[in-house]
């Protein structure tokens, strides 16, 4: 008996004529294969759309690869975290990057402006935070010449902010992150003014300032990861801290001031920990 595709398979196979790279054929393939007969007559038929469907899945693998190996990028992380701009074309990244970092970031009114990744670094009370503007991501970013380089750079990333017009480009995003396995936590960009404040809150890294009896404390402060002790903040600054010590006092999340602790206080944010040695 000769198949007989319906409506909705003669119209995936127009699309599929129709497709003019190989992601939107691959779509369509697998459209077409979702509404083809499902009968014994139209085995035939089904094998030859899983065939078409496998060589395009390995062809656009073999591209992948060769795209990673001609697009290498090493991501020089510099202060205590690295921030990505991520989003669609003309939503702010590079003038918040210049406004945050001072970088000489390049900002145009027409769309896809920035081609290649720019860095700047700002100064959140002294501590150094890297932030990296992503070229504009759009639908299939994982299949263009460079995407998989620069997801790969977002991977590295402590944070994302997420830059997007409407809700169909939020979704859009999303799902080229997960496509890509880049599951980095992020904030959503709203022209927000304490936009570096809440950047930090999302870091999971703390900034305590140090301080020798009858000093004023130091600064920078030091940055450290959360859940941070004063035997880490004492490894931090030198062996010989850990070894001659004696007892801190700490200002700050300490229930008094300068109340005395040990090497196992657990520190907090803004804390203030003046060292005592032997």
């Amino acid at each position: 008996m000769p198949t007989n595709p319906d409506y909705e398979y003669s119209n995936a196979l127009k699309k599929y004529h129709e497709a003019q790279t190989d992601v939107e054929k691959l779509q369509a393939l697998k459209f077409m294969l979702s509404k083809a007969p499902n009968h014994k007559s139209s085995q035939t038929l089904r094998a030859d759309i899983k065939n078409k469907i496998a060589k395009l899945k390995s062809k656009l693998e073999k591209q992948k690869k060769q795209t990673k190996k001609g697009h290498q990028f090493i991501l020089k992380k510099e202060g205590a975290a690295t921030i990505a701009l991520v989003g669609t074309t003309n939503t702010g990244k590079s003038t918040l990057l210049k406004q945050l970092t001072g970088a000489k970031a390049e900002i145009n009114s027409y769309e896809y402006t920035t081609k290649k990744p720019e860095i700047g670094i700002a100064d959140y009370y002294g501590i150094k935070l890297q932030f990296i503007e992503i070229p504009s991501i759009f639908e299939n970013f994982e299949h263009s010449p460079k995407g998989p380089t620069y997801l790969s750079i977002i991977k590295q990333c402590d944070l994302i902010v997420l830059f997007f017009k409407t809700p169909q480009e939020k979704n859009m995003l999303s799902q080229e992150l997960d496509n890509a396995e880049a599951h980095v936590s992020h904030i959503i960009y709203n022209n927000q003014k304490d936009l570096l404040d809440q950047i930090w809150k999302r870091l999971l890294i703390i900034k305590v300032r140090t301080k020798m009896p009858g000093k004023d404390p130091d600064y920078p402060p030091v940055a450290l990861p959360k859940d941070s002790t004063i035997k880490d903040l004492a490894e931090h600054i030198h062996k010989d801290f850990l070894k001659n010590f004696k007892f801190a006092r700490v200002w700050g999340s300490s229930k008094f001031l300068g109340q005395m602790q040990g090497l196992n206080y657990q520190l907090h944010d803004d804390d203030i920990v003046e060292f005592h040695l032997k």
